[in-house]
């Protein structure tokens, strides 16, 4: 190894000593912010969607392909429907979940512990009857008010489907008296399979249109979609309600399904998320709504939805901003994990640099202090040989010369960057001078 290549290092060495606490300082500081942001979310989440085939558990599927682009595992929890992901939600057995419009007594007041990420869809009241059921209570086999099932054998679905709940409203509003209608309460699936046996008169659900039941039953002989005549008025009387219209031969324009125009009522679906759940995965499912929501459907245009209007929730800050502005500018060129690094590391980045920068400034010095603290602590033991010169006598002034040649011998060892050099020539030779000193006298 060359002596240039050596003292190159000897000074990197010393600097990187120097400066030391002024890096762990740094480093602390980092991790501080680091624990105190949490930037990194979780890398499993749960999901609650709602019954198998439904719309809820097809756009379940959805997020989780979204999210999984991200390496974010949704884990997907079946449920039976809005009113069961809601309490799921409260009781922490989900971290997100799909709430349809009036699903829950508790006003937005009352519910601390949920934020929503926005409306995602309206979900039509689906009423179909069978066409030969309908003949015997309107003599054109047509059903347009909620006070001609009388009598009829009606399947509401499960309390934690939300739809009872609903129906018990809508009924109450109409001042019909419940027992006068057959009502059940079967599951979605075993209720269409009665429905269409014969063993029941009408099904009630509410559902997306992307839902296959829904697809399946516009287009079966014999199953009609009844008409909510007074779907304003429900709409005034019910703030989570919003008429609708379920444009003719939008199912098939081939075959015109439907023949005509059908009024519905529908409530909004809402993504709610648990308060405490990481920050960036509600960033993640807002940004994935915008592309899963933002198309042209039965009953919205392009880009209506997702939308801060119609909540009964709080609505989080993560998904307003998303819904607002777009997905961030780092994260159209970045991977999400470091572009969210970086856009929640910043600020204290900047505030880090912004207290350590005059804290710097003692390097520059604590450096040159620790070389010329090598040459110079000899300067003492120097001094002293030289004081007492005048007061020794001839036979302890030899002792002194031994001294004076054991200092110069741990000064020759003595090595220091080729910029300090002037003072370690300029110790050698003032004691140098000393030895003459001794010698002469």
């Amino acid at each position: 190894m060359s002596k240039s290549f050596r003292y190159t290092l000897l000074s990197l060495r010393e600097m990187l000593v120097s400066a030391g606490p002024f890096v762990l300082l740094t480093v602390g500081l980092l991790a501080l912010a680091y624990w105190w942001l949490d930037p990194m979310p979780p890398r499993h989440l749960t999901l609650a969607t709602g019954p198998a085939q439904s719309a809820y558990a097809e756009i379940g599927k959805r997020y989780a392909s979204a999210l999984a682009e991200h390496g974010i595992e949704v884990r997907l929890l079946p449920s039976e429907g809005a009113a069961q992901n809601l309490q799921w939600l409260r009781e922490g057995k989900a971290d997100f979940g799909f709430v349809q419009g009036g699903s829950d007594e508790l006003t937005a007041k009352q519910e601390r512990g949920m934020e929503s990420l926005g409306s995602l869809f309206v979900e039509p009241v689906w009423l179909f009857y069978r066409e030969a059921s309908a003949s015997k209570v309107a003599p054109d086999a047509t059903l347009n008010a909620l006070g001609q099932l009388k009598g009829l054998r009606v399947n509401v679905g499960t309390e934690g489907s939300g739809v009872p709940s609903l129906m018990a409203k809508l009924i109450e509003v109409n001042r019909i008296d419940a027992k006068t209608i057959r009502i059940s309460r079967l599951e979605q699936t075993p209720a269409t399979v009665a429905f269409l046996n014969g063993e029941l008169d009408a099904l009630v659900f509410a559902s997306a249109p992307e839902s296959l039941m829904v697809q399946m039953l516009l287009q079966t002989p014999g199953i009609k979609l009844m008409n909510f005549a007074q779907s304003e008025a429900y709409s005034r009387r019910f703030d989570f309600l919003t008429p609708v219209t379920l444009p003719q031969g939008v199912v098939d324009l081939a075959s015109n399904v439907p023949e005509r125009n059908v009024r519905l009522i529908a409530t909004t679906t809402t993504l709610l998320a648990r308060r405490h759940v990481h920050s960036a995965l509600k960033e993640l499912f807002s940004q994935a709504s915008l592309k899963l929501h933002g198309n042209a459907g039965w009953f919205n245009r392009a880009h209506e939805f997702p939308s801060v209007a119609n909540l009964e929730f709080p609505l989080a800050k993560e998904a307003e901003r998303t819904i607002r502005n777009g997905v961030p500018l780092l994260q159209r060129y970045l991977p999400f994990s470091l572009a969210n690094l970086v856009e929640r590391m910043w600020l204290a980045l900047g505030i880090i640099i912004a207290l350590l920068l005059p804290l710097s400034r003692i390097v520059p010095p604590l450096y040159e202090f620790r070389i010329r603290s090598r040459v110079f602590r000899w300067y003492g033991q120097l001094r002293a040989i030289e004081e007492r010169l005048d007061s020794q006598h001839p036979e302890s002034r030899q002792e002194s010369l031994d001294e004076l040649k054991r200092l110069e011998a741990r000064v020759e060892k003595i090595t220091v960057p080729l910029s300090y050099a002037d003072e370690l020539y300029a110790l050698r030779n003032h004691i140098e001078l000393v030895q003459r000193r001794l010698q002469a006298s």
